[in-house]
C-alpha cells in the first residue's frame, strides 16, 4: 500500500514529461514538413495553381536544398572574394502574423523560403549580409514577407517588408540620412521574390517593361530610397541553362540569374552589374557568384560537432 501511495505519483510525472518531450518533437517536426497549400482568403488574391508531383516530391520531403556558391562581391569600387549560399525549403506560414506557423492550422500558408547569405571581406574587417523572403509555394501572390540584414564593424542595417493592404516597410540604419523608417508603397513586383518564382514556375516571371522594387539588399548597400523602379525583364530560355534578365535603366544596373531550365530549375549563379563606390567616379563593376555544389539535407537536425564535415561537402 505504501509502495503504490508514492509509486503512483512518479507515473504520473513520468508520464507528463514523456509527453512533453514528444511534443516538442511533434512541433519541431510541424516546423519542417510542409503541408500542401492551403485556401486561406489572404493567401490567395488569385486563383491557386497546381502543383505538380514532381514538385511535390522534390519540395515536400522534410527537406531543403542548399546551394554554395563561388563570390566575387563588388564593393567600395574593388571586387571582393567571398562565398554566398542560397537555402531553399518549404514551411508552413501563419499569414496573419506573417512568421512560421509553430502549430498546424488550416490558415496556414505554405511557402517556399529562400535564406540567402553572403560573406565577404573588405580589408581589415568583414560583411555579413542575409536576406530572407517568403513566398506562397501556389504562386498567386506576392511574397508575404521579405527581411534583409547586413552587419560589418561600421554598423548594421535591417529593413523588413510586409505584405498586407499595401507593402509595409520598416528600415533601420546607423546612417543618419537613412535612419529609421516607416513607409508604404503599393504592392508591385519585388526582385527578392523573384529567386523563388523561378524555382516554381520560371514561365510566369514578368516580361518586358516593368515596374519594380529591387532587393533590399541592393538599395541599401547603394544607399538609394527604398521604391519601384522601371525595369526591362527578359528571359532566355535554352535547353540546359536560361537566363532570366533585369535591366534598371535609372540605376545603370542589370541583374542576370542563370537556372537549370528543366525542374527543380536549380540556380547555377548570377551576375549583378552596377556602379561600386560613391559620387560620379563610381565605376561599373560585375559581381559574379559561380555555384560550388548542392545538398538536400534536414539542415536543422544537422547541428551536432559530427555534422561540420557536411560543410567540406559544400566547399564552404
Amino acid at each position: 500500500m505504501v509502495f503504490q501511495m508514492y509509486f503512483r505519483p512518479l507515473i504520473f510525472i513520468f508520464t507528463v514529461l514523456l509527453s512533453l518531450g514528444s511534443c516538442k518533437e511533434k512541433q519541431e517536426e510541424m516546423a519542417s514538413v510542409t503541408a500542401e497549400p492551403t485556401t486561406h482568403s489572404l493567401a490567395h488574391k488569385k486563383e491557386s495553381k497546381p502543383l505538380s508531383e514532381d514538385f511535390k516530391k522534390y519540395w515536400f520531403a522534410g527537406e531543403a536544398e542548399i546551394t554554395s556558391y563561388r563570390l566575387e562581391q563588388a564593393r567600395y569600387g574593388e571586387i571582393r572574394e567571398g562565398e554566398a549560399v542560397l537555402i531553399f525549403v518549404t514551411e508552413p506560414f501563419a499569414p496573419e502574423k506573417q512568421v512560421k506557423a509553430d502549430q498546424s492550422s488550416p490558415s496556414n500558408v505554405s511557402v517556399l523560403k529562400l535564406n540567402a547569405t553572403k560573406n565577404f571581406l573588405t580589408g581589415i574587417y568583414p560583411y555579413s549580409i542575409m536576406s530572407s523572403t517568403f513566398y506562397p509555394v501556389a504562386d498567386n501572390q506576392h511574397a508575404i514577407k521579405v527581411t534583409s540584414s547586413i552587419q560589418e564593424w561600421c554598423g548594421q542595417v535591417y529593413a523588413q517588408l510586409n505584405n498586407r493592404e499595401k507593402f509595409e516597410i520598416q528600415s533601420f540604419s546607423y546612417f543618419e540620412a537613412e535612419g529609421d523608417q516607416n513607409l508604404k508603397l503599393e504592392k508591385n513586383h519585388l526582385e527578392n521574390e523573384i529567386w523563388s518564382r523561378l524555382r516554381i514556375n520560371p514561365d510566369a516571371l514578368p516580361k518586358g517593361e516593368i515596374s519594380i522594387i529591387p532587393s533590399l539588399e541592393y538599395l541599401r548597400l547603394v544607399h538609394k530610397p527604398i521604391k519601384s523602379y522601371q525595369a526591362v525583364a527578359k528571359r532566355e530560355e535554352n535547353d540546359e541553362m536560361s537566363v532570366y534578365t533585369l535591366t534598371y535603366p535609372e540605376l545603370q544596373r542589370e541583374l542576370k540569374i542563370t537556372y537549370s531550365t528543366t525542374f527543380p530549375h536549380e540556380i547555377q549563379g548570377w551576375t549583378d552589374s552596377y556602379p561600386s563606390g560613391f559620387g560620379p567616379s563610381a565605376k561599373v563593376l560585375t559581381t559574379k557568384a559561380a555555384k560550388i555544389e548542392s545538398l538536400k539535407t534536414p539542415y536543422w537536425r544537422r547541428n551536432g560537432n559530427e555534422d561540420v564535415s557536411l560543410r567540406d561537402s559544400l566547399g564552404i
